[in-house]
């Protein structure tokens, strides 16, 4: 699913807004989950998950294709967990 999808089912799905309306609204989550993060701020979306963003630390690696070391440099990156109904909804007991 691509970011037009999502306008595409705002605009659908919502009624009321025009397409523009609808795109400036995905625009609008998007960059304030982005500043959010930015901050070193959780997101907690309720029955979806969490998204966090954590700091590396430096370490040694090997570049894969001569095997030579190299140092991975410290870098922040973002995990997310499901939440138990998100997981409940993709794997239904059947």
């Amino acid at each position: 699913m691509t970011k037009a999808d999502i306008v595409q089912a705002v605009y659908s799905k919502l009624g009321g807004f025009s397409k523009k309306e609808s795109a400036d609204l995905v625009d609008l989550v998007f960059e304030t989950m982005k500043e959010t993060l930015g901050r070193g701020e959780k997101i907690k979306v309720s029955g979806f998950g969490n998204f966090v963003l954590r700091d590396k630390r430096k370490r040694q690696g090997r570049n894969p294709q001569t095997g030579e070391p190299i140092v991975i440099t410290e870098r922040r990156v973002l995990s997310f967990k499901a939440s138990q109904l998100l997981k409940q909804a993709l794997n239904p007991k059947g």
